[in-house]
């Protein structure tokens, strides 16, 4: 007897990718969603083919289908360099579909390491997942970047909109020249991620800790730190007492020293450009960067779920070619059944979250019984069950786990 579909009521916003992970996607769909599911997808190609052929637009009805239907779940895709437009043919250097995104939707990425049983951590004192919560606004995403190709002065200047003086700062006075950035950031984003990190430890019953360099950038760095002391203070303080749990202030270099050392099982906050960059360490350090799930939560109540990593370039090459692979699909997995849960979240249907969490639960059971791909595959606690598999013949595996799971 077949088993009628399970039925996702509203809307979820699907945004396809670039190179291995777009050919992963579309496996996993096929054979872990389309089976079960009954799914009104609103359905967004952001390869960088049809990125440069619309000039980016895109990208950018996308994060308004985002805004509109509040779910959305992306593959990797490639942010171009020049040997990349000239690989692809482009109009130009496209900015990161991610950055044009996050600034559109704003809010905080949170990301958390998948962890299964038979693969510990590199850094042997953590017991419990460290999650990542990333600014997902400004900094050197929004940057603007200007080289200097002779002697002279470079100012930071500053107009008020009342018309009152010019505020002026010199930055530096080259006598040969030199490469100047200039990054910004808002009030409002700030607060808003300051909001995000402590409703997410909260709700999470997880610290928060929050780490800038504040005795460098007395400012910049500074106001991100009095931000968020002043939201623990007035709205967080009592309930983080009530709830057993602390918030955590300091420096980032001493945060870092101190994580490698920590047992994990918190929240660190960061801004977009730590975040980005200690996300993959701790992605890594937890095995794969493919085992990493990761959702930017907008102010407005938006939800975003994605891959953590990029394109796996050097595998879709052998694909191409008609050669075997062995890609980790996992992510891309998280990726949907995140989303699939949020939605079964707002729109009140049970059976959709409790598909998302067996289709979860059969991926990681088909690592913890030895077949995975062969980044995991030395990584594993050594057992003569583990066996390196195929990109698809993974992705099989986990499907025969949740047939028989969905059919109990």
């Amino acid at each position: 007897m077949v088993n009628s579909l399970i039925k996702v009521r509203n809307v979820i916003v699907e945004l396809d990718g670039d190179e291995m992970t777009r050919v992963m996607w579309e496996m996993l769909k096929e054979k872990l969603l389309f089976p079960h599911l009954e799914m009104n997808i609103e359905y967004y190609d952001l390869s960088l083919e049809n990125r440069d052929k619309t000039d980016d637009a895109v990208t950018y009805q996308s994060a308004l289908a985002i805004k509109k239907h509040g779910v959305g779940v992306k593959c990797a895709t490639i942010t171009p360099n020049e040997d990349r437009v000239k690989e692809y043919n482009l109009k130009k250097a496209w900015k990161s579909p991610n950055g044009t995104i996050r600034a559109f939707l704003d809010g905080t990425v949170f990301r958390a390491p998948i962890m299964v049983n038979n693969i510990r951590p590199m850094v042997s004192c953590w017991k419990k997942p460290i999650v990542i919560g990333r600014h997902a606004y400004g900094d050197v995403y929004s940057g603007v970047e200007f080289l200097a190709k002779q002697a002279g002065k470079a100012e930071l200047v500053f107009t008020p909109a009342d018309g009152s003086a010019p505020h002026r700062e010199l930055i530096h006075d080259f006598s040969k020249g030199g490469i100047i950035q200039g990054i910004h950031n808002t009030q409002q984003s700030i607060a808003s991620f300051a909001k995000a990190c402590f409703t997410y430890a909260y709700d999470n019953r997880i610290d928060l800790w929050f780490s800038t360099k504040d005795t460098i950038s007395k400012v910049y760095d500074a106001y991100f730190r009095e931000v968020f002391a002043a939201e623990y203070e007035k709205n967080w303080k009592d309930k983080f007492a009530a709830a057993g749990l602390e918030y955590f202030f300091t420096l980032i270099d001493d945060a870092a020293a101190r994580i490698v050392r920590s047992e994990g099982g918190f929240l660190w906050a960061l801004k977009n450009y730590d975040g980005d960059v200690l996300s993959d360490l701790v992605a890594s350090a937890n095995g794969s960067l493919a085992m990493m799930n990761s959702v930017l939560v907008s102010p407005d109540g938006c939800f975003e779920y994605e891959a953590a990593h990029g394109t796996v370039q050097k595998h879709y090459y052998r694909h191409l070619k008609g050669e075997e692979t062995s890609s980790n699909s996992m992510a891309l997995i998280f990726a949907w059944t995140g989303a699939l849960r949020k939605r079964a979240e707002l729109d009140n249907t049970p059976a959709v979250a409790d598909f998302a969490d067996k289709l979860e639960v059969a991926a990681k059971e088909a690592i913890e019984g030895g077949t995975m791909t062969g980044d995991l595959l030395l990584l594993a606690d050594p057992s003569p069950r583990n066996c390196k598999v195929n990109t698809q013949d993974f992705i099989e595996a986990v499907a025969q786990r949740l047939a028989t799971k969905l059919a109990r």
